[in-house]
This record gives structure tokens, sequence and C-alpha cells, in this order.
């Protein structure tokens, strides 16, 4: 049997069990313009949430062995596209990122980032599904075992594996510091961080994150939006921004728009999560 847990729409914990939604607890925010956009969900209630888990299922086969890894740009703005177009212009080498089925992983192509990280965030446990595994290259998966989830242990075996310039994305700002001290210890890497799932944190983390990060996603984070307002060298997005953290973070987010044409003009709903915790 294998089970996957994720912190889903509005941070809800979702299991899920050998392709079968098992338990959704309760959301805790009511409303996301992103499903609200793409999915016409008014309000995260547990039926909505299963409803929503079920279609990623049928549709590209999350948490299955049929789980379609990749994915082609569509020209959006998010954290996964921002790294897809760093590693299609060869700036990093590769992203430690999170999959169901395999955990932490090591991600070389665009089109595989995309995909793993595009379509499902907030992973906090899964196991390990074979059929998704053999398709990283070899030595790419941190835990093929137990699929276990340790970024820091991943950017370790980005570096075992010659890499240089290595992006993480990170839920906990705390791994963030220890990257960072990591990152010290070689002349010759550099690490990016890119913050995702960031709803939840505290008004302490959010500074910690802008203290460590290059760039960091909203989500439906009060603290991350306040600290952004303060500290952030730029932003793009209104209902869920994404801020550039550093001078790094700054290119990246202008790498990626000069990609998509430049901002978007706003259209229709410019509502933000609600409530923002």
């Amino acid at each position: 049997m294998d089970k996957h847990v994720i912190e889903a729409l509005g941070k809800a914990r979702v299991t899920v069990q050998d392709g079968k939604v098992v338990d959704v607890e309760e959301s805790k925010i009511e409303y996301c313009p992103l499903f609200h956009k793409h999915r016409g969900i008014e309000k995260l209630t547990p039926e909505e949430i299963k409803k929503n888990i079920e279609f990623r299922i049928d549709d590209f086969g999350m948490c299955t062995k049929d789980r379609v890894l990749r994915l082609k740009d569509f020209l959006s703005f998010g954290i996964s596209e921002i790294l897809s177009t760093l590693l299609d212009e060869n700036i990093i080498d590769c992203v430690v990122m999170v999959c169901e089925g395999c955990g932490t992983v090591l991600v070389t192509e665009s089109e595989l980032a995309q995909g793993v990280g595009g379509r499902v965030s907030g992973l906090v446990e899964t196991s390990p599904i074979p059929e998704l595994i053999e398709q990283f290259l070899p030595n790419h998966v941190l835990d093929e075992e137990n699929a276990s989830i340790d970024q820091v242990e991943g950017f370790r075996l980005a570096i075992e594996n010659g890499y240089k310039n290595i992006a993480v994305t990170l839920c906990n700002p705390e791994d963030g510091v220890i990257l960072r001290e990591l990152e010290n210890e070689y002349d010759d890497v550099n690490v990016y961080l890119f913050g995702v799932h960031s709803t939840g944190l505290s008004t302490e983390e959010a500074e910690l994150v802008f203290d460590l990060y290059d760039v960091v996603t909203g989500c439906a984070s009060k603290p991350i939006r306040e600290v952004g307002a303060e500290r952030a060298l730029c932003s793009v997005g209104t209902s869920i921004p994404i801020f550039a953290a550093s001078e790094k973070g700054k290119e990246f987010v202008n790498l990626r728009l000069d990609k998509i044409g430049g901002p978007k003009k706003k259209t229709g709903n410019s509502r933000h999560p609600e409530p923002l915790i």
C-alpha cells in the first residue's frame, strides 16, 4: 500500500492511498483565487477539495504510477515556471524538488521541473512508486527505498553529482539557514533558495525568508505579504504575489517576465486568498 499526504488547497491535509482519497481535513483558507479561476471553486470545503484531488488523480495520475511527470511551458508565472526558465537558460544545473512517489529529487529538465513542481505542492509525506523513480536519472532520487523528503540532504546529493549552481525549493526557513551555511563551505557552489507553500509562516519566519531566500511565493501568507511589501526588491502578481528577496532573485523573476513578454495585464478577479494567515 502506498500513502501520500499533501497539504493541498488552502493547506488542507489530504491523504491518498493506492490512488484513492481516504481523508480530507478542513482547509485553513476558505477562498483561493487560483482555484476559483481555474476550477470554479468558490469555497474550499472538504467536499470540493476531495473532488479536486480526484480530478488530479484522473487527469494526470497524481500519487499513482501513471503520474505524468513532464509538462510544457504555458507561459504562466510561478515558482516552477521560473525554475524551468533557469534550467532552459543554463543558469542553474539542477533543482532540488519534491515529487510524490519519490520524495526529494534532483531535476535537470525544464519540462520535468514544471510537471513535478507545477502540479503538486505541499507534499508532507510520500512512499516509493518504482515506476516514477525510474523516470529520474540514476542517483537523482535521494532515497529510493523510503521516498524520504529532506531538502538539505538533496542539496548534498546535488553536490555529490557534480552540480555547481543548485536551486532548492523550501517550505521550512530553518532549512535555509543550514543551506546557506553549507554553501559557504564550497568555493565553487551556489545555492538559490525558492520558497514555496508559505501559508502559515510566522512573522519571524517571514523575516528569515527575506534574509535567506532568493524568490518566495506569497500563497495565503499574511506575514510574507507584509514583510515582502517592505523588503522585496520586486514582485509580480496581485492575488498570489511572487517576491524577489535578493538581487539574484530579481534577475530570475525578470528573466521569466522577459520570456513571457512582460507582466500580464490585470484582468478579472484580483481577490486575495481569504483569510490570509
